[in-house]
């Protein structure tokens, strides 16, 4: 059973973009997500993901470490993938990094070395919503204080999950398994006492996000830095705070981010709990030190890993994003810049169950947050495989 240390990356706007596109569409029952490019002048600009070669190449070998684990192999074939031909793939893709001198030399090389694959999208165009995620830091307590009151919890007993990681239900005490508790449950105490409580924080919506990202960094009294990790949470579907603020014309759907959010809860802390429970998912943590980790086990990097439906999109392979990032003043959008960037598919959301959404994990800290908070960006998502002809066992 691998573990699911995935980060919840259901970003606060998801599906908030400014079209009614439904980019959570579900794909038809045994479709995958990518499709081959037959003709070699739909490739992208490759040469545009030029530059920091050793990010890239440490995201790489994070990659090739998940390789290593047998239970990798069950998610392969995937199309006409085999688990070899994914290895080796990883290992072209360094090889080329290394050889390369240019970008432009990168971009001959992937197009007669490698197929390329694109994702289908939300509607088939191969258009996609990129929503981002980072790992928050957070003032908090390893005891209730009269400062610090709201807990994050520990995975219960109780939480069953597949071999897959996704959670099926709750165990109740008499054997039988049925429905989770809902979040106005986990908020009124229904673990309280047990000794689930990993730390406790100042702020309830602090624990929200942290719930969302599926990760944090708490600092705690004494100085010292906790990392927490994504352990499990309850089988009920994901729901949107920004979403429904808008529906209630709190929030125009224009001004969404997480600090337009957090501004109209401190102007109305009497409103957050109501909208809290917008979302029944509840999610558990454990210590994670050295993350944060994504759904494959492995370290997730700035700017070089994605988050995307496993059950449609191929796991530990390198993908190549062509589409845009905001720039951020004061906590509010102020314009964007293009973005194309190879990174490793290592993460898995809870929110995103589709071919039309992935997130881009964004780092640690303050400015990360902010700046994930904004990001709702429509672009494209293509991957690489080397070709069958250059595909050799890896070396174990």
């Amino acid at each position: 059973m691998r573990y699911l240390y995935a980060c919840l990356v259901a970003a606060l706007l998801a599906g908030c973009s400014s079209t009614d596109k439904d980019y959570s569409r579900p794909l038809p029952p045994g479709k995958m997500a990518l499709e081959k490019i037959t003709d070699p002048a739909l490739y992208p600009d490759f040469s545009k993901g030029w530059g920091d070669k050793e990010t890239l190449m440490a995201s790489i070998d994070y990659s090739l470490s998940y390789y290593e684990k047998p239970s990798s192999k069950k998610y392969f074939p995937y199309l006409d993938i085999s688990h070899d031909r994914a290895v080796a793939s990883l290992h072209a893709m360094k090889a080329l990094l290394q050889s390369c001198t240019s970008g432009a030399e990168l971009n001959s090389r992937i197009a007669a070395e490698f197929d390329i694959y694109r994702s289908v999208g939300w509607d088939g165009s191969g258009e996609m919503l990129f929503t981002g995620y980072c790992e928050p830091i957070y003032d908090a307590s390893l005891t209730r204080t009269d400062k610090f009151r709201f807990p994050l919890y520990g995975k219960p007993e109780e939480l069953i999950k597949d071999d897959d990681g996704m959670p099926i239900g709750w165990r109740h005490k008499d054997g039988t398994i049925g429905s989770s508790p809902k979040r106005v449950d986990f908020d009124s105490g229904c673990i309280a006492g047990r000794g689930l409580e990993i730390a406790w924080l100042a702020d309830p919506m602090d624990v929200y996000v942290v719930q969302v990202q599926g990760s944090a960094r708490m600092k705690l009294e004494d100085g010292t830095m906790m990392q927490v990790g994504y352990a499990g949470k309850t089988e009920y579907p994901y729901g949107s705070i920004g979403k429904q603020l808008i529906r209630d014309e709190k929030i125009e759907k224009k001004h969404l981010s997480l600090r337009a959010i957090r501004s109209y809860f401190h102007e109305h802390p009497d409103e957050l709990n109501h909208y809290l429970q917008v979302n029944n998912c509840y999610v558990f943590f454990r210590q994670a030190e050295g993350g944060p980790y994504g759904s494959l086990g492995v370290k997730v990097t700035p700017y070089r890993s994605i988050a995307t439906d496993k059950g449609v999109f191929p796991r530990g392979g390198v993908a190549y994003l062509v589409g845009k990032l905001p720039e951020v003043r004061k906590g509010e959008r102020n314009g964007e810049h293009e973005f194309c960037q190879f990174l490793m598919d290592q993460d898995t959301g809870g929110g995103i169950r589709s071919a039309g959404r992935a997130d881009i994990f964004l780092g640690t800290g303050p400015d990360a947050e902010m700046l994930a908070g904004a990001v709702g960006d429509e672009g494209l998502l293509y991957y690489v495989f080397v070709k069958e002809t250059g595909v050799k066992v890896a070396e174990k």
